[in-house]
């Protein structure tokens, strides 16, 4: 007889086989690619280095979406390859932003808080955007995973810029802008730990597989 226990195994993991994903990789990946542009020369004019850390996560995320969707099927070995690699380049881009914002603030400059809030309410739309079409896909294996976490720290990271760009106008310092850069480095860094540390568990599940 039956003692009414009823387990459940755990639902698989979403490994992005779907077209809707897919499609919703391509599209972001457009979105990613144009507001790098944008902001890596908004930044240049108005002498933002938070403008210029933000574009640099333009820069990362659509690299990541084209990994993403260039591994799509692949065994999960491969995967979590690519998705070990996605962790360190985004560590790569923390470190590089830290040392950056670091150099700033022997060279400091105030930049356009204009510029910054403008191209920063432009930014927040964008990664908006990205986040509503992502949202279904948010947990899955560690390239899925890495997806949605970029694209989080996108929304965050323009939320941060329209506020620094407001303290600068309030102060006339370029501080509120290094801090800024300073904390989505952090952003950056925290995010590709949790990357590696989930391609690596999967790694080695795919090794005892």
């Amino acid at each position: 007889m039956s003692a009414g226990c009823h387990c459940h195994a755990a639902p698989p993991r979403f490994e992005g086989l779907s077209p809707a994903y897919r499609r919703a990789l391509w599209l972001v990946i457009a979105i990613n690619g144009a507001m790098f542009l944008v902001e890596m020369t908004a930044g240049a004019l108005a002498g933002s280095q938070a403008l210029r850390a933000d574009a640099l996560d333009f820069l990362g995320d659509t690299l990541t979406y084209g990994l993403s969707l260039a591994v799509i099927g692949m065994p999960l070995a491969r995967r979590a390859q690519v998705a070990l690699l996605k962790g360190l380049s985004l560590g790569a881009m923390g470190l590089w932003v830290f040392g950056s914002t670091l150099w700033q603030l022997m060279v400091l400059g105030v930049p356009e808080a204009s510029v910054m809030g403008v191209v920063g309410a432009l930014a927040l739309a964008a990664n908006l955007a990205s986040v509503v079409i992502l949202m279904r896909y948010k947990d899955g294996d560690a390239n899925v995973r890495s997806v949605w976490l970029c694209s989080r720290n996108d929304a965050v990271g323009n939320v941060a810029v329209m506020g620094a760009a407001g303290a600068v106008a309030l102060t006339g310092a370029a501080w509120p802008d290094l801090l800024v850069a300073g904390l989505m480095s952090g952003l950056f860094l925290s995010s590709s730990f949790q990357i590696l540390r989930q391609a690596l568990a999967e790694r080695r599940e795919a090794a005892v597989a």
